[in-house]
């Protein structure tokens, strides 16, 4: 395991405050550290407190674990949902109940006991060929219907982000109606699944299937990214379930430890990140949706269009992980 630490962001003596190292935060961070530092950086400047950043792609729950009582984590940023309900089914984290973050984030989008905090928000957006079906006010339950048999394509069923998608059709429709669906999903596809989400884009540019399943940040990477571009502009980039329950919503988001040996100072930076400055430009640099309901996403995100979001509340995905998990392999979805 590779464990990237960020020391540099520490420049107390630039901005006029002073700290005292033990002040200093440790935060453990699932998202890289260039998506991350300039945020902490503007807290450091604004309060003082040094923040060192601690970046890993996997294994913090299990190194927060093995650290016990003596871990340095004050903080754990994650990218996904499912690394919140890790932490917190391994009773890694502590809970905080905090009127400025209740007040910041909508119910919708945080543990009913303040065991975690969504800071940010992606749609799993459905993308459709551009010349073959265009714009489609299209369903996740239509992902079944035969009229699209060899026509989709999406990454393993057993990814974090297809988990969740499953979780909320067992939350809406049952466990016997989702396996059916589930089943209907995989008799459509054009390919075993495989790849990461932008590999089913570029498939659809390549004709490999006409829809795509993929978040919503993914479509704003590409058109950035020169040699992706033109698989970003193959597609366009749908919505779904605008007519009824809206579009299903995954999170990024923040728990603080359960040894956490700096908890004030970790607190002030959980109420930094919820607050307007520190979500517009975290959700911006993520291409995401802030989840605080009134600050605005960046221009670029903003042309995707309005759309209405799922109201499932995100810890109910929680109480459908193991039976999403269990359909997945009753139906060998990835075989």
């Amino acid at each position: 395991m590779k464990w990237v630490t960020c020391a540099a962001i520490v420049g107390l003596m630039s901005v006029g405050h002073s700290a005292n190292a033990d002040d200093k935060l440790t935060v453990y961070s699932y998202r890289q550290a260039f998506l991350v530092e300039p945020i902490l950086t503007r807290f450091t400047e604004e309060t003082g407190i040094g923040v060192n950043l601690v970046f890993a792609k996997d294994g913090i729950a299990e190194r927060l674990a093995r650290e016990g009582r003596l871990s340095p984590a004050d903080l754990v940023l994650t990218s996904d949902f499912s690394r919140l309900v890790e932490l917190v089914d391994k009773d890694l984290t502590s809970p905080v109940k905090n009127t400025q973050l209740e007040s910041n984030i909508p119910a919708q989008y945080r543990d009913p006991d303040g065991q975690w905090y969504a800071l940010t928000m992606r749609v799993r957006n459905l993308y459709t060929a551009k010349d073959r079906l265009g714009p489609q006010q299209i369903t996740y339950e239509e992902l079944a219907d035969p009229k699209y048999k060899g026509k989709i394509c999406t990454r393993s069923g057993k990814h974090p982000y297809n988990i969740a998608l499953v979780a909320s059709m067992i939350a809406h429709h049952g466990e016997a109606e989702a396996k059916t669906w589930l089943t209907g999903v995989k008799s459509n596809l054009a390919r075993k699944p495989q790849g990461n989400d932008r590999a089913q884009v570029k498939a659809v540019k390549e004709g490999l299937c006409d829809i795509a399943i993929g978040n919503s940040y993914y479509y704003g990477n590409m058109m950035q990214d020169p040699e992706q571009k033109s698989w970003a502009e193959a597609v366009t980039i749908n919505f779904p379930n605008q007519a009824d329950r809206g579009a299903h919503v995954n999170v990024s988001g923040m728990v603080l430890t359960r040894h956490a040996p700096n908890k004030a100072n970790a607190i002030k930076l959980m109420e930094f990140l919820s607050a307007d400055v520190a979500q517009k430009a975290y959700a911006d640099v993520n291409m995401e949706y802030p989840v605080k309901a009134d600050v605005a996403p960046s221009t670029l995100v903003a042309s995707w269009g309005e759309f209405k979001s799922d109201q499932l509340p995100i810890f109910k995905l929680a109480e459908y992980h193991q039976a999403a998990v269990k359909l997945l392999d009753e139906v060998q979805f990835d075989l």
